[in-house]
């Protein structure tokens, strides 16, 4: 049950503040906490109506879309089922790059520069209208308010990006303490660094957490490492995003913290993808985010395969995100959550393109058949597999003084085995394993193209 004090926060003084930034996040929330419950034929039909919207607006205002529809001689009102989204071309992070301009509207005001964290390579610029930003908060709130708890409960965010740990100004440090939000660094996730973590943690008392799967779960190891006991402290739900929760990271978390993971799906470029329920259905925000899944052909595959994630986000019209490919790897789902909500679902987030490994042979397969290799042995701290070429891997270990060194040669035979007896398998030990720039951690990364 809410306080008095988030009560005022979240119905007023929020609001308030959105209303003074020109965003609609309460008024697109509320539609949102309706809309959630339409059958899947009505959420089509308002994807296509706002569709047309959108693409009626890019074909006035937006130069590098005026040109595309006039090459293929289409009109908004050539859009009448979500498959003729096929008609258009994907817009790609190269594209963008190219075209940064003319993807801005005419009649745009507002815009913000954004950028990402570049954790898989050049980090990408763009810009946001206050449109997007209004429908992203709106989602994010509605997914926070399905665990019953609210903004302006106490919250502390574990987050590593520069965006916005750079934008800690004295107005939003005053915002953030009045909805009572602590901002933590993930940057750096030394052991003095996590203690000070899990002591702020016990100090504030949070109802809930938010940040990477991977801090999180390191906290929890300490913690569960140094029986450092948090399960008493009242938080509700740990919401975890930005990287791929593995099940061990799920397991610890909600077993130190002694309360439900929620898992959520998106990005700065893409926005609020989507995000899980109590009852464990992963939603996508439909109402805004049309989600395509396209094999390494371009062609769009049916539910059930495994493939890259397309976004068309429908609050985009300053600058337009259509057919936009994320470079992630999902699987949807055609069957519906026991929660009765009528938002499809995504059935399973398999990670970045980067995050698959392939073989010699040419033979794809996702990091897990090697993370699984290297994760249970005795003495291992951490490590991080890097796919440098076809002909080179490199695995970085961390180990303390349990490890049997005799491992290093069983790695390197079954890593063989999977990736090719030529593979040349490179174990290095070191003392410690860094985070991407953004803060986030990545277990595999391979530099070489899965199409």
């Amino acid at each position: 049950m809410s306080s008095l004090y988030t009560k005022f926060i979240a119905s007023i003084l929020f609001p308030l503040h959105e209303r003074l930034k020109k965003h609609t996040s309460l008024k697109v929330k509320n539609q949102l906490n309706e809309s959630q419950w339409w059958n899947q034929e009505k959420l089509q039909q308002l994807q296509i109506t706002r569709l047309k919207k959108l693409l009626s607006s890019c074909a006035e205002n937006v130069p590098y879309y005026q040109k595309i529809l006039h090459e293929k001689g289409l009109t908004a009102e050539d859009f009448n089922h979500i498959s003729d989204l096929q008609k258009l071309p994907f817009l790609t992070k190269s594209l963008i790059r190219n075209n940064i301009d003319d993807i801005k509207a005419l009649n745009a005001e507002g815009l913000s520069r954004f950028n990402t964290g570049g954790s898989s390579g050049e980090p990408l610029i763009f810009y946001i209208g206050n449109e997007r930003v209004s429908h992203d908060v709106a989602a994010k709130w509605r997914a926070t308010q399905w665990w019953d708890v609210d903004i302006g409960d106490k919250e502390i965010v574990i987050w590593g990006s520069p965006i916005e740990l750079g934008a800690q100004d004295k107005v939003r440090l005053i915002r953030d303490r009045m909805i009572r939000t602590r901002l933590l660094p993930a940057f750096e996730m030394s052991d003095a660094k996590i203690l000070d973590f899990i002591q702020e943690i016990q100090s504030f008392k949070p109802k809930m957490l938010f940040g990477y799967p991977s801090s999180i779960s390191l906290m929890a190891k300490y913690a569960k490492k140094h029986n450092i006991n948090l399960d008493k402290l009242g938080i509700k739900v740990v919401f975890v995003t930005s990287e791929r929760l593995y099940d061990e990271q799920r397991d610890i978390i909600s077993t130190v913290f002694a309360c439900p993971v929620a898992n959520g799906y998106g990005g700065r470029d893409a926005g609020f993808i989507a995000h899980q329920c109590p009852q464990g259905g992963m939603h996508i925000t439909a109402e805004d985010i049309i989600v395509e899944i396209i094999d390494p052909q371009g062609n769009v595959l049916p539910h059930g395969q495994s493939g890259e994630v397309v976004i068309t986000h429908l609050a985009t019209k300053d600058f337009p995100f259509i057919r936009y490919k994320t470079g992630d790897v999902a699987v949807l789902s055609d069957e519906l959550c026991q929660c009765g909500r009528g938002l499809p679902i995504i059935k399973e987030i398999q990670g970045r393109t980067t995050d698959f490994i392939v073989a010699k042979d040419g033979t794809i397969m996702h990091g897990l058949a090697l993370i699984y290799v290297l994760r249970d042995l005795k003495g291992m701290e951490n490590f991080k597999i890097i796919q440098e070429d076809i002909d080179n891997t490199t695995v970085q270990i961390m180990t303390n003084n349990s490890y049997d060194t005799n491992n290093d040669k069983a790695i390197i035979s079954t890593f063989k085995k999977r990736l090719g007896q030529s593979v040349n398998i490179n174990i290095d030990h070191v003392d410690n394993i860094k985070s991407e720039k953004s803060g986030k951690f990545r277990y595999v990364i391979s530099k070489v193209s899965v199409n």
